[in-house]
């Protein structure tokens, strides 16, 4: 009997497209547009909020240009984006390049192109190129990021655009690529990577923040340089521990022994003779790498050197943070992420954004003050009101409920992202999806958290909220962009 060959028709694009993802970013369109409504009404408006001379009325366009192009990418042919993705990568390395030289300063950034009476801002759009190429390169036959090499081109890929919009002033715009990591991580990239970065944000916290508070009232040591030194310790024997072999069973013992002669040390300085302890603790830290080196050029080990450079370099990062914060930071930076840790009060300059912003949110109580209500929003007396602190008109206008609502939606929105990661049958697709989410979370996370005061004021928008086309437009590309590579998994199968 002849065997015939049967073709399974897939479904149709319109029939693969996650309409879920789709009614929760419609859903945050709308609320995002009431949120603008909200932060640009004025009680003396004589124009109603659908006039085109209001932002309220332009986010209408907006959000109107962004559904057309989203609706024109879902008719797109999704391979023709791993196919462009180099050529995409290229062409937006080159805007970013050229953007300083084209840019009018903004509020001291020069980041913004004007065409005609619009402007855009290519750092917004370039997040899409590089998530594109990111995908095709480690969608490539043989890459795997625990491999050196392949790690490295991931993270020139990724460093290489941060620099470039660095240049423009635009440090918060940078920051969010370095989101990607997450993309990484997910892929196969040492948790222990990912873990020295977590360290190195806390040395800086915890070492800027308590710098000057004295140790047991000894004036000569520093509580914060303590705390880090013990910080150094803890987890380098805890790399040991997890990636020493056979003789990490001994390495307990030793922070054992560095926390007694890190205690001997500090009650001699308090009670005996007052000298800086914390340099012994130094010279421990110090010995333990230098001991790592020998173990690992006697045995040959290179997790041995590996954790040895992760304990210098601890050190390193440590003792160069202050050079960092007071001589290459720009002051305006220094000032925020003083007033972020307490260590100075600026309620008329880097700390009166937050604090106004705190002010709203708190004013609208459980339910809020209802839609146009808003009196610290009305009155502006937050500023950047319905771009980067767009969320505090959520918190005054809608209240707590209306706030949860709106993290509810976005918490919705990671998950189902992740989902439709996970369920790609090629690297491609699924290397492209951590990547559009880990964008969206940062932003979210970051926004929500300077409004609240939680995390510094680094000027970045809240995805479908905050007032303007490049943003709204940027967002949109990337996450239609995945949905249309999700639609495009089941082809047509012999």
């Amino acid at each position: 009997m002849k065997n015939n060959r049967i073709k399974k028709k897939a479904p149709s694009v319109w029939g693969s497209i996650d309409w879920l993802t789709i009614f929760i970013y419609l859903v945050l369109l709308a609320l995002g547009w009431m949120s603008v409504c909200g932060a640009c009404y004025d009680y003396e408006q004589s124009t109603g909020i659908l006039d085109f001379s209001t932002r309220s009325g332009m986010q209408i366009v907006w959000i109107g240009t962004s559904m057309l192009l989203g609706f024109l990418i879902l008719m797109t042919d999704d391979r023709i984006f791993e196919s462009l993705s180099y050529i995409i990568y290229i062409c937006f390395l080159g805007l970013l390049f050229i953007t300083p030289f084209m840019a009018h300063d903004i509020k001291g950034s020069m980041s913004w192109i004007k065409l005609g009476s619009f402007s855009i801002q290519p750092a917004e759009f370039a997040k899409f190129g590089v998530s594109l190429c990111l995908a095709k390169v480690m969608s490539t036959y043989g890459f795997d990021v625990r491999n050196w090499r392949d790690f490295i081109i991931c993270i020139a890929l990724i460093v290489l655009p941060m620099g470039l919009i660095v240049m423009q002033k635009e440090t918060g715009s940078a920051l969010v690529y370095s989101a990607l990591f997450l993309m990484l991580y997910r892929e196969g990239m040492p948790g222990c990577l990912l873990f020295t970065a977590i360290s190195a944000v806390a040395y800086f916290v915890v070492g800027v923040r308590y710098a000057d508070v004295p140790l047991l009232g000894i004036e000569q040591m520093s509580l914060g340089h303590a705390l880090v030194m013990l910080l150094i310790q803890i987890f380098t024997v805890g790399f040991i521990k997890v990636y020493g072999g056979e003789r990490n069973r001994y390495w307990s013992r030793v922070l054992i022994y560095s926390l007694l002669i890190d205690a001997a040390a500090i009650l001699f300085a308090r009670y005996i003779y007052p000298f800086d302890a914390v340099w012994l603790m130094v010279f421990v830290c110090g010995a333990t790498a230098i001991y790592l080196l020998y173990l690992a050029l006697r045995d040959r080990a290179l997790h041995y050197l590996l954790i040895a450079l992760f304990t210098l370099g601890s050190m390193g990062f440590f003792y160069s943070a202050d050079f960092v914060l007071n001589r290459v930071m720009e002051p305006h930076q220094q000032t925020r992420i003083r007033v972020l840790l307490g260590l100075e009060d600026d309620p008329r300059g880097a700390g009166y954004n937050v604090i106004q912003a705190k002010i709203a949110i708190g004013s609208g109580g459980l339910e809020g003050k209802g839609f146009l209500n808003g009196t610290q929003t009305k009155l502006r007396y937050v500023p950047e009101q319905d771009t980067d602190f767009i969320f505090c008109t959520v918190g005054e206008e809608e209240g707590f409920i209306g706030c949860a609502i709106v993290l509810s939606l976005f918490l919705l929105l990671i998950l189902r992202l992740i989902h439709l990661a996970e369920r790609q049958p090629y690297t491609f697709g699924r290397v492209y999806g951590y990547c559009v989410l880990s964008i969206f979370l940062f932003h979210v996370f970051i926004n929500v958290g300077m409004v609240l005061g939680l995390t510094p004021v680094i000027g970045i928008p809240l995805p479908f909220f905050s007032y303007g086309g490049s943003s709204l437009w940027g967002f949109t590309i990337l996450l239609f962009v995945f949905l249309r590579i999700d639609a495009g998994r089941n082809r047509l199968q012999r």
